[in-house]
């Protein structure tokens, strides 16, 4: 009997960046985390930033940072719309740190809300990323 998976796609503005039958995803929710697996129920969630976890068999064998979209999911397939995607081993911390501390500033010297919501924003996504890379 053949091994049940799912197909799974990442998806971002600019292209189809992941497209793969996996065991199971566990993507980041706007309410929690969620796995998914073959037979999955039908949903549609959005998504925080936070880490997709792609596994084949048990074990954890990629790990994809998303900064937010949407998430689709059928029986067979599981589909994420990412603003933006990024392998956790492609992060480089300093960088990071950098932004959220760019970011802590102009937070600071903002004028209005649009660039007070901005900082803010940036700064939640940077402490993901941080969160993210341990």
């Amino acid at each position: 009997m053949a091994k049940e998976q799912v197909e799974f796609e990442l998806v971002s503005p600019e292209k189809l960046l992941l497209s793969q039958s996996v065991d199971m995803v566990v993507v980041p929710g706007e309410d929690g985390d969620f796995g998914v697996l073959p037979r999955h129920a039908p949903m549609i969630s959005t998504v925080r930033p936070g880490v997709i976890a792609i596994y084949s068999g048990k074990e954890i064998s990629e790990r994809i940072f998303v900064a937010g979209g949407f998430a689709e999911v059928t029986t067979e397939r599981c589909t994420v719309l990412a603003e933006v995607a990024q392998p956790i081993g492609e992060i480089d911390k300093a960088a990071v740190q950098q932004q959220l501390q760019d970011a802590k500033e102009d937070l600071s010297d903002a004028k209005d809300d649009a660039a007070r919501d901005a900082a803010r924003k940036q700064i939640e996504l940077s402490e993901a990323m941080l969160t993210a890379i341990g």
